[in-house]
């Protein structure tokens, strides 16, 4: 039996939707889910503003999100089992499309985080089976091009979405982006309806045994730590009592969940998919890409508008190469995939994005447009060998019938990286800004010939400028604790630069631990 989606026939006759009718139908859905995730961030200013609440009370708008998000990734494969996975696929873009609407129509700020709870469990199940269905549309030959096909609407999200969110914010006003995926929903279901087709292992097997605690366990667990992570540096770490409580419930009720699904009969998330060494691996990669993607776009705008004075569209421009050379070349890494291979391709990605943060870590306010644009191209590069070698060759040795399992959980731990890495960066910012700033204190002394030079030369150019030598004197020392703490803040871009870097340097040995390998013919559909 031909192995290619154009040709195969199934048991009844009828022949299957072509594989690319069928990747075009969850493109759909995968990237009104991938653009949402970041396209909120932009609009928070002026949410808060429109309901008149708090800094902290509007990051709920996105924090929500995020924790609907993570408690669905892991539940796709059973509730395809529950459903069906087509009708699950389309249940989750109607759930996602009509949460949309409600949250631009929400008067209140507490309408709009329920609303975009809502939004978020239908969003958890696009990407895992978007993934999953594009894995078993394309023929074992042709898995690099696929899983290049969903590297680029992953990335996608974090490439436009805040650029998205900002122009229509600005241009209309922020419902528009949520208005937005209207359309989309509407004819991702339709395109869904005619070409998505349920594998004999995932159709519908009605309502079965409920892992009633599985399931709790893992809410209150994924849960916690998304609002940990969320939270956590502006509650000052484990000097909140409640962060300090979030920990005890995110390790206890974490731990108990592992122990509960490995011995349960009918899990309701299989962790033995984590058995496979060659998985584990490229899941703890697909992690490290999250975190430091996501750091990156945290850490990158940061420098650019605080130490550079960019405003937010050149800010926004200045990124766009990089975003660009990930979405291209994805695509193409996928056509590289079966030429070069996972041990030539991976290595190179985690190399040019390790030099490229290494690169980034020499940053200084005299950084001009090439500076810049050279290592982020780099990068650009990097994450596209990265991803398109890491999930296919991570997801080559799991069975089909446990592929909604695997991409579930894959796209969890890259959910979970990346929340993980905008927490770390934060954080390593902070502290190295504050450490930076007391180490270069020491040396503002009138006892030290350089900083007296400096203080002078300062002075005297107030003077100059018609200042009074009192006032003169005490703008002086303004100017140079300004200075101070400018140069302390690129010391800490720096440091965090320089640590993503070397983290993708750290990433290299896991390489060996992956498997390439080909889809056993008894897993076919059909088969």
């Amino acid at each position: 039996m031909a192995l290619d989606a154009t040709s195969t026939v199934g048991r009844a006759g009828a022949a299957r939707p072509s594989k690319w009718l069928v990747a075009i139908s969850v493109i759909a859905g995968a990237v009104m889910g991938a653009i949402d995730s970041s396209v909120v961030n932009v609009a928070l200013a002026h949410i808060q503003a429109s309901y008149g609440v708090t800094t902290q009370q509007v990051t709920w708008v996105s924090t929500s999100y995020l924790i609907a998000l993570v408690i669905v990734m892991p539940l796709t494969a059973w509730l395809g089992s529950v459903l069906g996975r087509k009708r699950m696929y389309m249940l989750a873009v109607a759930i996602f499309t009509a949460a949309s609407v409600l949250c631009g129509l929400a008067r209140t700020l507490g309408q709009l985080i329920a609303f975009r709870v809502i939004q978020g469990l239908g969003g958890g199940a696009l990407s895992p089976t978007a993934q999953a269905i594009m894995r078993e549309s394309f023929p074992p030959e042709e898995q690099g091009q696929a899983m290049g096909i969903f590297g680029m609407i992953i990335l996608l999200g974090p490439a436009i979405g805040p650029t998205l969110g900002g122009w229509l914010t600005d241009n209309y006003s922020w419902p528009w982006i949520f208005f937005v995926n209207l359309p989309i929903g509407i004819l991702g279901l339709f395109l869904a309806s005619l070409f998505i087709e349920d594998p004999p292992y995932m159709r519908a097997q009605g309502w079965r045994r409920i892992d009633a605690v599985g399931i709790g366990l893992m809410a209150v667990g994924l849960a916690s730590l998304q609002v940990l992570l969320e939270q956590g540096e502006t509650d000052g770490w484990f000097g909140s009592p409640f962060i300090s409580t979030l920990a005890v419930i995110v390790v206890v009720a974490l731990a108990a969940f592992i122990i509960w699904e490995l011995r349960a009969k009918e899990p309701a998330v299989d962790l033995r998919v984590f058995g496979n060494v060659s998985f584990a691996s490229g899941s703890l990669i697909g992690s490290v890409i999250g975190m430091t993607l996501f750091g990156g776009l945290i850490l990158l705008p940061l420098f650019l508008q605080n130490l550079l004075g960019y405003d937010a569209t050149q800010a926004g421009l200045t990124l766009m190469p990089r975003s660009l050379v990930m979405v291209l070349m994805m695509p193409v890494a996928g056509l590289l995939y079966n030429r070069l291979g996972v041990y030539i391709m991976l290595p190179c990605g985690l190399l040019l994005a390790g030099a490229s943060g290494l690169m980034m870590a020499h940053f200084t306010t005299e950084s001009g447009p090439v500076q810049l644009l050279v290592p982020l191209i780099l990068q650009g590069f990097g994450f596209a060998l990265m991803f398109v070698p890491m999930s296919t060759t991570a997801l080559s040795t799991i069975p089909r019938r446990k592929m909604q399992s695997a991409s579930s959980m894959f796209t969890l731990m890259f959910q979970l990286g990346g929340s993980l890495g905008t927490a770390i960066v934060i954080t390593l910012l902070d502290h190295k800004i504050t450490t930076a700033s007391a180490n270069l204190v020491r040396y503002a002394s009138v006892y030290n010939p350089a900083f007296r030079q400096w203080w002078q030369t300062y002075e005297a150019a107030f003077v100059a400028r018609g200042h009074d030598p009192t006032t003169a004197h005490m703008q002086a020392l303004a100017a140079l604790n300004a200075l101070i703490s400018q140069q302390a803040s690129v010391v800490a871009f720096e440091y965090a630069f320089g640590a993503i870097g070397v983290v993708f340097f750290l990433c290299l040995p896991l390489v060996a631990f992956l498997r390439r390998g080909r889809t056993q013919v008894e897993d076919l559909p059909g088969a």
